[in-house]
């Protein structure tokens, strides 16, 4: 193989690098600072990494010397242009790489609104020793949106406290037996009807955008909790606020935001019975060590010319059933 070029962009530390080379010591291997990668990244055979910056994707491609991008997200909305869906380009993702971080953020913000965790704070900041009421999560219906690896370690985790767990997916075709139903995408307004928590683990593309709008909120069970762990956009964000105020969602939880930063002018800010953390969910103190693994396992595959792990549908957004 003719000696190509990785350009890397994310927090990689000299010994990353230098783990990366071992596993291809043919190539050359540049790190990237965001401000740089759109400059940098037309000397990438190999792109590993998630630029934070504007990327003139079309431009990239046109040049033809791009050969692979793997991303250290799960998420593949800062690469998936359309000039890269309609290239030969494969495009490979972390998806699952950080399910267990990703479920421990969940059952941060869920267990942080059934048992009031938001009144409790406020009350203590006002060193007022109050009994406040507080939910049960066990004898729930628990409702997944998209059975990813994030939604499949969520229900895995959820399974050993006895709730009635049903999801939805694309690809419905591989039940585990701690879920108690497995739907198609199509039968969320079901899922919705009858899950006291909706936990989103679904990507952002097209056809999720706004999914979680008005019409499809108005189908949640009244008085129901929302778990926003996917994207932001996913959600219609002043559909949700409305159905906050009505009372119709008692209780949401947001680790992501529709914009971000949430603008400080957003009432989501403001609201008793809403907690927000910032995009965190993935958060790990072995994130790059984890997704600098995975990259040199999929750089041996793609020297080896072996199928790549978490290859991309890309007009889909996600790796196929078959990763």
């Amino acid at each position: 193989m003719t000696p190509l070029t990785v350009v890397l962009c994310f927090p990689v530390e000299s010994h990353h690098v230098e783990q990366i080379r071992r596993a291809a010591p043919e190539f050359t291997v540049i790190p990237a600072e965001q401000s740089e990668i759109g400059r940098t990244i037309f000397q990438a055979d190999i792109f590993c990494g998630h630029a934070k910056t504007p990327i003139d994707w079309p431009a990239v491609v046109a040049a033809g010397r791009l050969q692979w991008i793997q991303s250290s997200a799960a998420g593949l909305d800062h690469c998936l242009h359309p000039a890269v869906i309609e290239s030969n380009i494969p495009v490979t993702s972390a998806s699952g790489l950080f399910a267990n971080q990703v479920a421990e953020q969940t059952f941060a913000l869920l267990f942080g609104l059934i048992r009031t965790m938001p009144a409790f704070f406020q009350a203590s900041l006002d060193r007022k020793y109050e009994r406040l009421a507080t939910d049960d999560l066990h004898g729930k219906t628990i409702g997944i949106v998209g059975l990813g690896g994030n939604g499949l370690r969520i229900a895995e985790l959820l399974a050993p406290f006895g709730n009635r767990i049903i999801a939805t997916d694309y690809w419905p075709r591989r039940k585990p037996s701690y879920i108690d139903q497995l739907w198609s995408a199509d039968r969320l307004p079901e899922l919705l009807a009858l899950s006291d928590v909706v936990i989103l683990c679904i990507p952002l593309n097209e056809h999720t955008h706004h999914l979680i709008d008005a019409e499809m909120i108005s189908h949640m069970k009244p008085g129901g909790y929302l778990i926003n762990v996917a994207r932001g956009p996913v959600v219609d964000e002043q559909a949700l606020i409305d159905a906050l105020a009505s009372g119709h969602i008692k209780a949401a939880g947001l680790d992501v935001a529709e914009v971000e930063p949430l603008p400080k002018e957003s009432p989501l800010w403001t609201m008793p019975r809403v907690m927000i953390t910032p995009h965190v969910g993935a958060q790990s103190h072995r994130r790059v060590s984890d997704t600098v693994d995975f990259f040199c396992q999929n750089l041996r595959r793609f020297v080896a010319n072996q199928p790549l792990r978490n290859l991309v549908d890309k007009r889909l957004g996600f790796p196929g059933i078959e990763d």
